[in-house]
């Protein structure tokens, strides 16, 4: 059973009682939940969330090698961390290879007040680097040498092959990192993340009928100016409860979508998705009593080419049964300018739906019904003209 709206404190046999007579005929809505049911709990049961990420965790990908881990971390990182991890690195490998030299100087003894650079021509004392007083010129030998500019005055001798062993380790080490820097900073560029935000979904999935079918709308708008060529989208059903005796054969199956609008090859304003509740679809014994109590989520995949970058993308987003109308159509969001002369798209009713006349039964009810009517009406009308 299921009921629409909030009831007030009732004893449990008059709430029974009066949750049939509290169904508005051909219209149903989710029941509002309270802030209790609304816990962490209740949530971490959706697959996908809104934005798109998948809820899901799996205990292999801590398995994985230390460098392919923080290279795909930085690509997904917000840009203000990958920066500050950069800036720490960079940091570190300069800190790291000063040291290095630092530590050599003292053993060879540069560091000592007979042999600093004043006194070395009296001295005639050859260092490991020329011009080496202490940790800074280290530190500043370290940046030289890893960005390959030179002042100078610090410079190399061959008095100490570890010094030698050192530098050229710091130039192994460096390029290899320096590549890492730039393959993460061209994988954040070319990756279309940012344009996946501009597309956006309604946040309610609305079920009503469309041309004497019962379909499953949802509708799909992008924010850019830049058009997204050859769109396709994909519609999966996400079985949750393995007890579900509509879905009892399938974990995840997809829905047959067409989309209202346009073409695939050209997405020039929002556009909705029908699924038709038919005899193919798994939805097709699913009444709005059994949205309500039953555990699936719908799952959209949408798909495209960017004009300007030739790059794919993809925008995800998902519908539970808090999100699924049952009796509502998407209100029109198109409409023409006729003082701009131009058509106005209002994203603002993106979302925006209104309530229509529509059964609760199930699509394989509704069909058995309309069946069995029209055949009684020929059979009247078939007796009619017999004995006409």
């Amino acid at each position: 059973m299921f009921e629409i709206g909030d009831l007030k404190e009732k004893s449990d046999d008059e709430t029974k009682s009066e949750q049939t007579s509290l169904v508005t005929p051909g219209v149903y809505v989710p029941r509002n939940r309270t802030h209790r049911q609304r816990s962490f709990r209740t949530k971490a049961k959706r697959i996908v969330t809104k934005n798109g990420e998948f809820n899901i965790y799996n205990p292999m990908h801590s398995r994985k090698g230390f460098f392919s881990s923080w290279f795909m971390t930085m690509v997904e990182a917000r840009w203000r961390w990958t920066l500050l991890h950069f800036f720490m690195a960079f940091t570190s490998d300069w800190l790291f290879f000063g040291f290095i030299y630092w530590i050599i100087a003292l053993a060879h003894g540069d560091l000592s007040e007979d042999h600093l650079p004043p006194n070395q021509n009296a001295t005639n004392w050859v260092p490991c680097v020329k011009n080496i007083y202490g940790f800074t010129s280290t530190f500043l030998f370290s940046v030289e040498v890893h960005t390959t500019v030179a002042y100078g005055k610090r410079a190399i001798t061959l008095d100490c092959p570890a010094t030698i062993t050192a530098m050229c380790l710091q130039c192994i080490v460096c390029s290899i990192f320096q590549a890492f820097m730039v393959g993460i900073l061209f994988a954040k560029l070319t990756r279309p993340k940012a344009r996946t935000q501009t597309i956006l979904f309604s946040k309610q999935a609305v079920v009503c009928f469309r041309n004497e079918r019962l379909c499953l709308i949802f509708r799909v708008g992008d924010m850019r100016k830049s058009r997204i060529l050859n769109i396709k989208t994909s519609v999966f059903v996400l079985k949750l409860d393995t007890q579900d005796e509509f879905l009892e054969h399938f974990e995840q199956i997809e829905l047959d979508v067409e989309m209202d609008g346009c073409e695939s090859t050209f997405f020039m304003w929002p556009i909705s998705v029908i699924h038709v509740i038919d005899e193919t679809s798994p939805l097709y014994k699913i009444s709005a009593a059994d949205i309500l109590c039953g555990k699936l989520e719908v799952l959209v995949v949408f798909e495209g080419i960017i004009e300007s970058t030739g790059q794919p993308v993809q925008a995800r987003s998902s519908y539970t049964k808090n999100d699924i109308l049952w009796g509502h159509r998407l209100v029109p969001m198109v409409t023409p300018d006729l003082r701009k002369e131009a058509y106005y798209v209002d994203f603002s009713k993106l979302s925006e739906t209104e309530q229509v006349d529509t059964p609760l039964c199930s699509a394989s009810e509704f069909d058995a019904v309309t069946t069995l009517f029209d055949f009684e009406i020929s059979s009247y009308l078939s007796e009619k003209f017999e004995d006409s």
